[in-house]
Parts: structure tokens; C-alpha cells; sequence
């Protein structure tokens, strides 16, 4: 089978939906399928990868809380319907299927199967809310919806109904699980507390950092590690500066392959998100780490992590709350390991190859019932 991956975003970017297209592609290769990858790129990089297509330079467009690295070049719907009409494609897989450009250029030029992946969640329905009249006429063309969560399902359905299978993201449980060497300058006896993600509003640090300066005061014997691209926002270094809090350490620019390293040297992974996460990728790379995990109790968490079992959830936004909930962890060191087993064994069934399995039968599925085959595309 040919199948075309195709993203809205910067492939040359780390990310949730990046990292998922990459892995599909390498997994699908290995059960012996074509592959290719389209998707724009950074001015300066382009990945070395005989499967990746480079379709348009990418620039940086805030949305919900986040930045969003976009190609919004017009020149791109003659390249790509070049592209589907040459290597004749017989899935095309959609991630952010109505996003702009490359993903609708793709929609209204393919005569595949078109399979859209729905990732994104916004609790107040943001972004679709003004576009998705415009919008409904490519989504008419997809022939198969998924979603990656329930969130990410309820978000997208409430503009565009349909019947969206639930597949979710998945991990390399085998990079995050093993022999692995901690940090040496982080294995030095004190109780590590791990945050790791993009320095954005919407990931909460504020509020860890708000929770470690009364937690510090009652265990000075703690350390938070903060690992993620980005800058501080100014309510970060107020209370920094205010709280004048010893042994918070960054890490801005940590390989993929480092990062089960800072895993393996944390004691607690605490996630304070304060929303929009239509699913918990950072959990799962503690679970699979076998580190207990402290969350806020958001809609895209609770869909992976068990209050009670896995980690502890607290409402967001609340940093005595989150203080509360990791000194209950720093206190029981018993609790911490069995929070630490039962996510070890809870994240199994987040194999990526599980996951691609469960994509490649639902195209499957999708091609013996006709779909995208049994009636004319026009838009």
C-alpha cells in the first residue's frame, strides 16, 4: 500500500503531531508499506529522509496558547495536487485535516482515501468556531475520522459531526523503559521533581514553580527539573524572583533521545497543564519511565492517568493543591514506587505498535466498505 502522511506543521519542530506522523511512517515501513511524508519545513533544515516531501518554509503563528509553525504559502495546491496525481497515493492521512494550507491543498486535489486525524481539543471551542462553515466543504471529502481522545472527538465534532474512531497517540515505551543512566549532576541524593514540556502559559509552570516554593520550605532536600524549549513569561520569573526558590534547574534543548535520561533521574513527573490538551503524551512518557505522575485533572489527562492508581490529580490552576499532592508523594517513598509499577504496566497498551496497528485496520475497514471510492469527489 502507498500512504501519504500529511502535516499542517513544521516537520523540522518537535512535537505531538510530528513525533505521531514520524512513528506511523516508521511503522508502517516495517509491515512492508510505502510511505511518504509531506509537510512544510524550517527556512535553515530540512530532515534526511528519502520518505520526507518539503512542501513550503514554515512561519510561527500564535494560537491557543501555543505557536502553530505554518506553511501559508498559496503556491503550494499546484505542487501538492502535482505530487497525489504522480505517485497515486492509495491512503491519504490527514493530521489536522482543516488546517491551512498544506492539509486542505491535499484534501481538495486527492482522489485516495482520505483519512483525517483530529488531534487538537480547546474546552471553549476556539478556532472552528468562525471557520468551520467555510470549512465543511473539505470535510465532506474525508471518507474516515479519527480522533485521538475523547476530548479531541468532542471538540471536533460539535462543528463537524460524524463517527470518529478513537485511536490514540502512542509511545516507544522501549526508549523510556530499560537500562538507562540518570544525569549524573542530578543523581546526587536529592528527590528530583520533573517537569517537562514547552515554557507556555497553557503548560501551568507558574503554578509549579508557586507550589515547589512551599514544598522547598518543608522538604529542602527537593529539586525541580525543568526541561522544554521556550523562554520564562514574565509571572515564571516574578515568582522566581519574589520567592528567591534554590535548586530549580532548565534544561531548554534536550534531544529525544536524552530525554528518558531526565525521566529516569526523577522521582516524581508532575503535569500542570491548565488546559486545552486533548491528550497526555508527557504522562506517558513518565509512566513508561516508571515515575509516578502529579496532573492536573483536565479532560486530555483523564482519558490516560487513574487518580489513585498511576499518580494524583488536582484541580488546575491551584498550587496549594499541587504542594499538597507532591509532598503526599515526597513523604511515601512505598507509594511512589507502586504509582510507579501500576503506570509501567498501564502504558503497555500505547505501543506504537499497537497504535499503527489499529490505524491500518481501520483503512482496511474503510476500503471494504467502498468509502472514498463510490461516489465522484468534486468541491
Amino acid at each position: 500500500m502507498k500512504i501519504a502522511l500529511v502535516s499542517p506543521y513544521d516537520f523540522t519542530w518537535p512535537g505531538g503531531v510530528t513525533v505521531h506522523i514520524s512513528q506511523l511512517a516508521h511503522q508502517f515501513t516495517n509491515m512492508g508499506h510505502q510511505v511518504k511524508i509531506l509537510a512544510p519545513h524550517s527556512r535553515s533544515s530540512i530532515p534526511e529522509d528519502d520518505g520526507f516531501m518539503p512542501l513550503g518554509r514554515s512561519v510561527p503563528i500564535p494560537t491557543g496558547g501555543s505557536i502553530a509553525r505554518l506553511s501559508l504559502s498559496v503556491w503550494l495546491h499546484s505542487k501538492v495536487k502535482k505530487i497525489l496525481k504522480t505517485e497515486r497515493f492509495d491512503v491519504v492521512h490527514l493530521h489536522e485535516p482543516l488546517m491551512p494550507v498544506l492539509p486542505l491543498s491535499a484534501l481538495q486535489s486527492s482522489n485516495s482515501l482520505n483519512v483525517g486525524t483530529f488531534h487538537a481539543f480547546y474546552g471553549r471551542f476556539r478556532n472552528y468556531g468562525w471557520s468551520h462553515p467555510i470549512l465543511k466543504r473539505w470535510f465532506k471529502r474525508l471518507d474516515g475520522l479519527i480522533a485521538v481522545s475523547p476530548p479531541a472527538r468532542q471538540y471536533a465534532s460539535r462543528f463537524f459531526p460524524g463517527e470518529y474512531r478513537i485511536i490514540p497517540n502512542g509511545i516507544d515505551i522501549d526508549h523510556f523503559s530499560g537500562q538507562i543512566r540518570p544525569i549524573p549532576e542530578l543523581d546526587d541524593g536529592k528527590l528530583n521533581i520533573l517537569f517537562v514540556g514547552r515554557l507556555e502559559k497553557r503548560k501551568g509552570l507558574r503554578y509549579l514553580l508557586e507550589a515547589y516554593g512551599k514544598l522547598k520550605w518543608d522538604f529542602p532536600h527537593t529539586r525541580l527539573v525543568v526541561v522544554g524549549p521556550g523562554n520564562l513569561d514574565k509571572d515564571c520569573h516574578r515568582v522566581l524572583s519574589e520567592r528567591a526558590l534554590d535548586d530549580v534547574v532548565f534544561f531548554n534543548n534536550v534531544p529525544y533521545r536524552d530525554l528518558p535520561r531526565y525521566y529516569k533521574s526523577a522521582d516524581i513527573c508532575c503535569a500542570p497543564a491548565t488546559g486545552r490538551e486533548s491528550f497526555g503524551i508527557v504522562l506517558l512518557e513518565a509512566m513508561a519511565s516508571g515515575t509516578p505522575v502529579v496532573a492536573s485533572r483536565i479532560e486530555g489527562y483523564s482519558s490516560v492517568l487513574s487518580h489513585g492508581e498511576q499518580g494524583v490529580f488536582v484541580p488546575p490552576r491551584d498550587s496549594a493543591s499541587l504542594s499538597e499532592a507532591l509532598a503526599l508523594l515526597v513523604r511515601n517513598p512505598e507509594l511512589r514506587h507502586r504509582m510507579g509499577e501500576s503506570g509501567h504496566k498501564t502504558v503497555q497498551q500505547y505501543r506504537w505498535e499497537e497504535v499503527a496497528r489499529q490505524v491500518m485496520d481501520y483503512y482496511l475497514e474503510l476500503m471494504r466498505t467502498g468509502n472514498g471510492h463510490s461516489r465522484q469527489r468534486s468541491v
